[in-house]
C-alpha cells in the first residue's frame, strides 16, 4: 500500500494511492489506522507533499562500508547517529536551496524508515512491529562546514536539507534493495540496502533506547558511496526499488 500526504480542495489530508488516483483517509494513519473514504481524486488534481511530518528525523552516518572508506573513515563498531530537524523536511518536486556562504552542497541517497506509534527501548525483533513503511530520503549536507566544524549540525540542517518523498510504501522487504541517485539524468549513486553494515530492526532497536521515536518520526539509513556536489539549476533523483523516484531541483 503507498500512503501519501497531499494538498487538494484547500488542505492536507493523508490517502492511499492507487493507479493514478488517490483514495483520501478518513483521518490520520499514524493515529486511526488506515481508514479509506468513498472519494477519489486523480492524481494529476493534487500536489503530493512529504508523506510524513516528523517531530526529528533521526540519521545514520557511515553505514555502508564503501561510503566509510570513500570518506577515509574506519568502519563504526556501532551506529553513528545525528538529527535533522523537521524544519529541513520537503516534499517531492520541491526545491533544495542553496545556503548564501556554502561552498558545496552535496546529495546523500537514502533509504527512509516511517515510525508508526510510539516506540522506546524495542529490542530488534519488536521493531519491524513499530514501522509503519518506507520511503526515499536525500540527506542533503554542506560538506564544506562539516569539515570545518567537525560535528554534523551546521552542515545538515539548513532549511530544505531534508527531501522526503513521494509516498510511504507499507508493503517492503528493505533488505536488498536497489538505491541509486542521479543528477541531471546522470546516475552518480547505486548499491543495495544489503551493503547496510547495520540492519533496520537493529538501527530502530538502537535508537530506541537513546531516544523516544514518535509517530511519523524517520529514521534514514545511511547512504552509499558516489556521494558529490549540485550546483542550482541541477535536478536530484532518489529511487529505491519498491518505492518509487523522490525528485528535487536546487535553487
Amino acid at each position: 500500500m503507498r500512503l501519501v500526504r497531499f494538498f487538494a480542495e484547500g488542505k492536507a489530508s493523508y490517502g492511499v494511492l492507487a493507479g493514478e488516483k488517490v483514495r483520501p483517509l478518513a483521518g490520520d494513519p499514524f493515529q486511526e489506522g488506515v481508514r479509506v473514504d468513498d472519494r477519489e481524486i486523480p492524481l494529476a488534481e493534487v500536489r503530493l507533499l512529504a508523506p510524513c511530518l516528523p517531530s526529528k528525523i533521526v540519521a545514520v552516518g557511515l553505514n555502508y562500508a564503501d561510503h566509510a572508506a570513500e570518506v577515509g573513515q574506519p568502519l563504526p563498531e556501532e551506529p553513528v547517529i545525528f538529527i535533522k530537524p523537521s524544519t529541513a523536511v520537503v516534499g517531492p518536486g520541491e526545491p533544495v536551496l542553496y545556503p548564501p556562504g556554502v561552498a558545496r552542497v552535496d546529495y546523500e541517497a537514502e533509504l527512509a524508515v516511517v515510525i508508526r506509534d510510539t516506540t522506546r527501548n524495542v529490542s530488534p525483533e519488536e521493531a519491524p512491529a513499530h514501522i509503519l513503511g518506507y520511503t526515499c530520503f536525500n540527506d542533503v549536507t554542506a560538506r564544506d562546514l562539516q569539515a570545518k566544524d567537525g560535528q554534523w549540525t551546521r552542515s545538515k540542517s539548513f532549511d530544505t536539507f531534508a527531501p522526503l518523498g513521494p509516498w510511504i510504501e507499507t508493503d517492503l522487504d528493505p533488505n536488498d534493495l536497489s538505491i541509486t541517485l542521479a543528477v541531471n539524468g546522470v546516475l552518480k549513486q547505486s548499491s543495495t540496502t544489503r551493503n547496510m553494515i547495520f540492519k533496520v530492526p537493529y538501527l530502530v532497536s538502537f535508537i530506541s533506547q537513546i531516544m523516544t521515536l514518535l509517530p511519523g518520526d524517520v529514521v534514514a539509513t545511511g547512504t552509499p558511496p558516489g556521494i558529490g556536489p549540485v550546483r542550482p539549476g541541477d535536478v536530484m533523483e532518489v529511487t529505491v526499488a519498491g518505492i518509487g523516484t523522490l525528485t528535487n531541483p536546487v535553487r
